[in-house]
């Protein structure tokens, strides 16, 4: 039998195409993609498309989004060999993210990808990047599937998801992982990177987590930093988690004030993740006097995770785990391979 990819478009520029009347932007119908890349016509698969309607610009993506996302996926696990979502590039890292940890007993490959020109304009890479995109999904070694992560392709890079951040917003190569090797590189033949894929090891039937708790903030140090502007997020009313953008390895100011107030937080009740503001490296809180005074407090650290990995993360945890406790034990632990441990 054919294998079978089902395309799912959530919105984003790849799906765009010229309004005569207006001469603006507007979305295609999906089910006619056939027109648009006549490529598909000679897989030796089969592949299917569905919409989102209304279709999500990926500046509005928002957890209940991912779920619609992840729900849509698992009525149609058992139909398809692969999967393609289509996505808005801004956050496409925290969509990716967010679904690799939602995804339970994942066999299957779920290939995010997009595009910086619409596939309607002469001089696109959203043609590429889907073709690609849409054999990688459907290639199986051994009744195994290549790739049975969540992952982003993009130009000529397949990365894990999680391991993702989008840092250009003009060039053809979007995305980049500093902290993990692409998953499989594409030139005249795609050639996959299997010791850093992820082997199929899990038991159990596919699902999907649907719970995600959103009371997570983001907070960026910087030079000069207000302490009554920080004081303000800290005590944010609902607030249970905070990821903390850090300098360097971990480093963040000797200041009495801003220490007390980050060591009342955490006595409080709040969850601190540390992170590097650095795209490449890792969080080493021992290294220096300041990142130790922090793990003393109980301030955890995010060793090598992305940003859109430790947010999305952090609501997973606190949306799907049954105590405090047990978010702070899986925060030191690798689940689907964003951190190295």
């Amino acid at each position: 039998m054919k294998r079978k990819v089902l395309i799912i478009y959530t919105g984003g520029t790849i799906g765009m195409a010229n309004d005569p009347e207006t001469n603006s932007l507007i979305p295609f119908d999906f089910s006619m993609i056939e027109e648009k890349v006549v490529e598909l016509k000679r897989f030796d698969f089969e592949v299917d498309s569905t919409s989102f309607s209304p279709i999500v610009d990926s500046s509005d993506m928002n957890p209940e989004i991912w779920i619609k996302l992840g729900t849509i996926i698992e009525s149609n696990y058992h139909k398809y060999d692969g999967f393609v979502v289509l996505h808005g590039t801004d956050t496409m890292s925290y969509t990716a993210s967010a679904l690799s940890f939602m995804v339970q007993n994942l066999s299957k490959p779920i290939v995010f990808t997009g595009s910086q020109l619409p596939l309607s304009t002469i001089r696109t890479d959203g043609k590429e990047n889907l073709i690609t995109a849409l054999d990688i999904a459907s290639s199986y070694e051994n009744g195994v599937a290549k790739v049975p992560e969540v992952c982003i392709f993009f130009q000529d890079k397949l990365f894990r998801g999680n391991r993702t951040t989008k840092y250009n917003a003009e060039h053809f190569r979007a995305f980049r992982s500093d902290n993990y090797p692409p998953l499989a590189e594409v030139g005249i033949h795609i050639k996959y990177n299997d010791p850093y894929i992820h082997n199929v090891s899990e038991n159990g039937d596919f699902s999907v987590a649907k719970k995600m708790d959103n009371n997570v903030g983001l907070l960026k140090l910087y030079p000069g930093m207000s302490l009554s502007f920080m004081e303000t997020v800290l005590q944010t009313p609902g607030l249970k988690a905070l990821v903390l953008e850090t300098f360097g390895s971990g480093n963040a100011p000797t200041d009495k004030s801003f220490l007390n107030m980050i060591d009342k937080a955490v006595r409080n009740g709040l969850i601190i993740l540390n992170v590097t503001q650095c795209l490449a490296g890792s969080v080493a809180m021992r290294t220096y006097a300041t990142g130790v005074h922090l793990l003393e407090m109980g301030v955890f650290s995010g060793a090598d995770i992305t940003t859109e990995a430790a947010i999305t993360k952090l609501m997973y945890l606190l949306g799907n785990t049954l105590s405090v406790e047990e978010v702070k034990i899986n925060l030191n632990k690798s689940l689907k391979g964003e951190i190295y441990i």
